[in-house]
């Protein structure tokens, strides 16, 4: 028999769907998310998870650009361009499977300024 429980909306697996933020509901973000269409929704998160993506490439390309010796990472002539196209689609995927959080922070960022201007429009 369960008692005492609270009934609460099942969170979703994508980083966007959560509003909340620290723990707490983020009424500012619901708030906002009202007033911007689903068509900007789904732009912001784009942008956002892009935005997050060129970060972790550039993490990534620092990580890699001192290592020597042999296999993928050696110093060959053609393991430069090799390595760029790898650390792109490592950063691509990270991204993707909902990354290290800068992109939910961009998407809040960008979902409060387009909900602001709609407002004072």
């Amino acid at each position: 028999m369960q008692t005492g429980m609270i009934n609460s909306a099942p969170i979703a697996s994508s980083a966007f769907a959560v509003q909340s933020r620290n723990g707490r509901p983020d009424f500012e973000l619901a708030s906002a998310l009202q007033k911007v269409s689903p068509q900007q929704q789904a732009k912001a998160q784009k942008t956002a998870t892009d935005f997050e993506g060129m970060f972790l490439n550039a993490m990534f390309s620092q990580m890699t650009s001192g290592l020597k010796g042999e296999g993928p990472f050696g110093d060959t002539v053609g393991t430069g361009v090799w390595r760029s196209m790898l650390t792109e689609q490592y950063s691509k995927n990270f991204a993707n499977a909902g990354g290290v959080g800068v992109a939910s922070e961009v998407y809040r960022t960008l979902i409060l300024q387009q909900a602001k201007t709609i407002r004072t429009a």
